[in-house]
């Protein structure tokens, strides 16, 4: 989803601060977008449990390898997961916890209990809850695949170090605010906190690249 000029004038309007900042990013481009847009909502959702806490080109080789693992360039299906032996995961370089977390996913989606062929009609709330009964998924997978995969346009993952040091770049802060400060922050940028938040992740690239 990609909101009007008019909602994101309004957005800018509510907080200068934030409208500054779009202006010196890239337009926002709408969601669903990036990586996660691509194959099934399950495939989705492990791409993001390879990627937890790796490095991009680390976690890139590992996806890679576990890509390998089947037929085609995607990431294996729910079938094909439940059937590879959990060492293959490990030689492709999955921890025993990504490997215990995909094979628990997997078991779920064939189960029934986790339903990613409704998801889409289901309000934000209930897709965390679903996906958090996952072992080891939590909030925060959960909400990069409400922004990135179904194109919600009101998620704020506080708790995201890019999002809090986007905003500690954003008020010129001297230390990364924490989570509840960043939720407090991000209350003028309903129902658009998911383009502040892209915003946010922008001044994080742009200060790196710097």
């Amino acid at each position: 989803m990609k909101p009007t000029a008019a909602q994101l004038g309004e957005l800018a309007a509510r907080d200068p601060l934030l409208g500054g900042a779009m202006q010196r990013v890239p337009p926002f481009p709408g969601f669903p977008a990036g990586p996660l847009a691509r194959g099934s909502h399950f495939q989705a959702i492990a791409r993001s449990i390879a990627y937890q806490q790796l490095a991009g080109t680390a976690a890139r080789t590992i996806y890679g390898r576990v890509c390998a693992l089947t037929p085609g360039p995607r990431f294996p299906t729910v079938e094909e997961c439940l059937s590879l032996p959990d060492e293959s995961f490990r030689g492709a370089g999955f921890s025993a916890g990504k490997t215990r977390a995909v094979k628990d996913l997997a078991a779920k989606c064939a189960a029934g209990s986790v339903r990613l062929r409704n998801v889409a009609r289901m309000a934000d709330e209930e897709v965390v809850a679903m996906l958090s009964s996952v072992w080891g998924i939590g909030e925060w997978t959960a909400q990069m695949f409400l922004m990135f995969r179904l194109g919600r346009l009101d998620v704020m993952p506080a708790g995201d170090l890019g999002v809090r040091e986007g905003v500690r770049i954003l008020d010129g802060r001297g230390e990364r605010p924490g989570p509840k400060a960043v939720l407090e922050r991000a209350e003028s940028w309903r129902p658009l906190r998911s383009v502040a938040t892209w915003v946010l992740y922008r001044l994080c690239d742009a200060a790196n690249a710097g």
